[in-house]
């Protein structure tokens, strides 16, 4: 897994919009923002540059010359379903918009759009792809898996995966609501994907609403929608997330993090199906089956108040609990090959597996990140690989650790002096002798994060647009990092 250090802050938004003056006052303002932004002038511009960038959020206009903003759509959910794609419309097609949000875009802007409201919904997107990059990634594209490798587009044939197909297999076509339990990194939101496409509602929308990365001021907006004038900056009517849903499935994620104020008004919306949007008086009704998501102990949360009893037992009609990576460990050789494959097909790599000795210290590693930390590691290591193999030393720190101690290998660091430091009084003047504890860890981070980007320059050419795409940063953070650093001035592309 790359660095910590080399996640950027700074995230890179995609625009997309024919408009020229328009084009600039988005880039201008979102700048302002703290953005980083990248501009094309219609939608065939836009599918190149995404190709070339680690975007974090596309904004989208729906009418552009070369590739309209719906076939747009439809090219980063296909390609880049992690990415959340905002449709600037204008007021006489909302009803294309709303369509839009049952395809899978994020959400959408009317024209002229408020510009606080803009500022909204790129954080909440921007925050969504963070809580994304912290759960698992989607599997396999294909749409079946043979019975050895596992059901329903999961991989896994140990027995507690074996335990959730046959969970999923029972209660898929049914209307009771799901409560998916697991932590960050399980692929909850593949089994809802699941949940879904094996009911006889898959023909409808599948509406995802990741609760965490909504501000509690705006959740109940964001269920239930709101009413023109019902509050500062609603400038037109707008539905919410349980009327797209209709005829499908909703599924909320993070269902924890809804305040518990809230959580009333959602238990009413899940028992009678009905509800009001913000500011109205009219009863809405609609045919929603419900799957939510915790990473949390609901118990405990009902134990400290933060979460209704009454709406978990609404929730938790059936559940699911899906196994850490490490519960599942006979799972890993085929989650790898299937990473290997993906990645060498992405980064054009003629890698084609992994050796004994390091699918040993894979399946002796303890996966805090599950899925996802394996599916990033596997990347690395795919990018950073000369060889046919990935061996032993293309793998990551935290994966080789256990081999320290082993015959060979470089003593531990001297440490003694960072064991004393708090107990003595600060001085002014400069420590001799062996370092402290920070001043090592910030050394080796340095080191490993310039050999990081080093070779990674090496892998592509020296092309820095790729480099940074593959090492998941924008390019000027890159380029702020190779200076401090001390490496070579990028060439000219």
């Amino acid at each position: 897994m790359p660095a910590p250090a080399l996640k950027s802050a700074t995230k890179q938004i995609l625009i997309a919009e024919d408009e020229p003056n328009l084009r600039r006052v988005l880039g201008a303002q979102l700048q302002r923002d703290g953005y980083e932004v990248l501009l094309a002038e219609d939608g065939a511009q836009a599918m190149a540059l995404l190709g070339e960038h680690h975007v974090d959020v596309i904004i989208s206009d729906l009418r552009m010359p070369k590739v309209d903003g719906l076939s747009f759509l439809k090219h980063v959910v296909a390609e880049k379903p992690d990415v959340p794609f905002l449709l600037i419309t204008a007021h006489g097609t909302v009803e294309t918009a709303v369509e839009a949000l049952k395809l899978g875009a994020f959400d959408y802007v009317t024209k002229p759009f408020d510009r606080a409201e803009l500022k909204t919904i790129v954080d909440k997107a921007a925050r969504t792809r963070d809580l994304i990059d912290a759960d698992a990634a989607v599997l396999p594209k294909e749409a079946a898996l043979d019975e050895g490798r596992g059901r329903f587009r999961l991989i896994g044939r140990e027995a507690p995966m074996r335990d959730v197909y046959a969970i999923i297999e029972k209660v898929a076509d049914t209307p009771s609501t799901v409560l998916i339990t697991g932590e960050s990194g399980t692929g909850k939101e593949l089994v809802a994907r699941a949940l879904h496409e094996n009911s006889s509602r898959k023909a409808g929308p599948l509406i995802r609403v990741n609760c965490a990365a909504i501000p509690r001021d705006l959740i109940e907006s964001e269920l239930f929608g709101y009413e023109k004038g019902a509050f500062t900056g609603a400038v037109t009517s707008k539905p919410g997330r349980f009327e797209l849903a209709h005829g499908g499935t909703l599924f909320l994620d993070e269902i924890g993090e809804i305040p518990v104020n809230m959580q009333v008004k959602l238990l009413r919306a899940i028992q009678e199906h009905e509800f009001e949007r913000v500011g109205g008086i009219k009863t809405i009704g609609v045919d929603v089956r419900l799957v939510a998501a915790t990473n949390r102990d609901l118990a405990a949360e009902i134990a400290e108040g933060r979460f209704r009893e009454d709406l978990y037992y609404r929730l938790n009609v059936v559940q699911i609990r899906l196994p850490p990576l490490r519960e599942r460990r006979g799972d890993i050789p085929l989650l790898v090959e299937h990473f290997v494959r993906r990645f060498r097909e992405r980064l054009k790599k003629h890698v084609t597996g992994v050796s004994e000795e390091a699918m040993e210290l894979l399946l002796a590693h303890s996966w805090p990140g599950n899925i996802r930390e394996l599916e990033n590691v596997v990347e690395r290591c795919t990018l950073f690989c000369d060889g046919e193999q990935i061996g032993v030393e293309d793998l990551p720190p935290e994966v080789t650790r256990r081999a320290s101690s082993q015959p060979g290998t470089s003593p531990a660091p001297d440490l003694r002096a960072a064991d004393d430091v708090d107990d003595e009084e600060p001085s002014a003047e400069p420590r001799s002798g062996p370092m402290g504890l920070k001043e090592l860890v910030r050394e080796a981070a340095t080191k490993v994060e310039r050999d990081l980007i080093a070779r990674a320059l090496e892998q592509m050419g020296g092309n820095v647009t790729h480099t940074a795409r593959a090492l998941r940063i924008s390019r000027k953070s890159l380029q702020t990092k190779m200076k401090e650093l001390g490496l070579r001035e990028p060439k000219e592309e």
